[in-house]
């Protein structure tokens, strides 16, 4: 019998807006039966971390890694890296980890598995090539933790639900995709490289089998109170990871920085 295969991101980990406790034991029930699973950014969340710092809170994600990985050692796992748990010191420890992981692989920008592609979707953000984006991930490697008066008013705004009038106005629809699409095309990835489906998050909006470009779309959307979350299945005839060189433009810009 086949195995499943999964995506989900946007868990905002360690964030007092996440609600991704209620999700992780469907998370290890995927993982359970899944041959592959990816987490497609954003995962964690060092800005905005009710922990006491950002070291705190990487240690707790690469523990919290190692449980998930170590459980479910026939699934093959990707993490796709997100801005918000793109932070220079996080990504020195991820690699370090994955060395020693022989069924976890992490990915910068994004992955292709077969007829599947994965990003985490902050390519939305401005304009769509990959050297761009990297030098918009670039401002969150030394990402600071927010405060408590900060957090307080992010608060507010989840409880108001400002969170998600903001995001629709700023991730339109057809906007999120035209601007995802053109980004596979920059990278040599979209229909006409045989990619048939495209997972991602960053938007917070849920998304399945939305049509675009010779693509079908999906999202799950994100773990927060008034948002609609899921595990997305991935549609089969998935493959080994096939990338660009983006490890190695990842790896630039984070001694950039140091």
């Amino acid at each position: 019998m086949s195995r499943s295969s999964f995506f989900v991101s946007d868990l905002h980990m360690f964030s007092r807006r996440s609600r991704a406790d209620r999700h992780l034991q469907s998370i290890h029930e995927s993982a359970r039966q899944a041959k592959q699973f990816v987490f497609g950014g954003d995962i964690f969340d060092f800005r905005w971390t009710t922990l006491p710092s950002i070291p705190a809170t990487i240690d707790a994600s690469v523990r919290w890694l190692d449980d998930v990985v170590s459980e479910h050692p026939e699934c093959e796992f990707h993490f796709v890296l997100g801005n918000h748990d793109s932070h220079r010191d996080f990504v020195r420890q991820l690699d370090a980890f994955a060395v020693n992981q022989p069924n976890l692989t992490w990915h910068p920008y994004h992955v292709r598995l077969g007829q599947g592609f994965f990003l985490h979707g902050d390519v939305t953000d401005g304009p769509t090539d990959l050297a761009s984006l990297a030098r918009r991930r670039d401002r969150w490697h030394e990402d600071r933790h927010k405060g408590p008066m900060a957090n307080r008013l992010y608060d507010l705004a989840i409880k108001t639900r400002m969170h998600k009038v903001v995001s629709a106005g700023l991730h339109r629809h057809r906007a999120v995709l035209s601007r995802v699409h053109r980004y596979l095309q920059n990278v040599g990835h979209d229909a006409e490289a045989g990619v048939k489906h495209v997972y991602f998050g960053h938007t917070h909006a849920s998304m399945a089998n939305v049509s675009f470009g010779g693509l079908t779309f999906h999202n799950g959307g994100a773990p927060i109170d008034g948002l609609s979350f899921r595990i997305v299945p991935v549609h089969e005839e998935q493959a080994e990871a096939l990338e660009t060189p983006a490890v190695q433009l990842m790896a630039s810009q984070v001694e950039k920085s140091s």
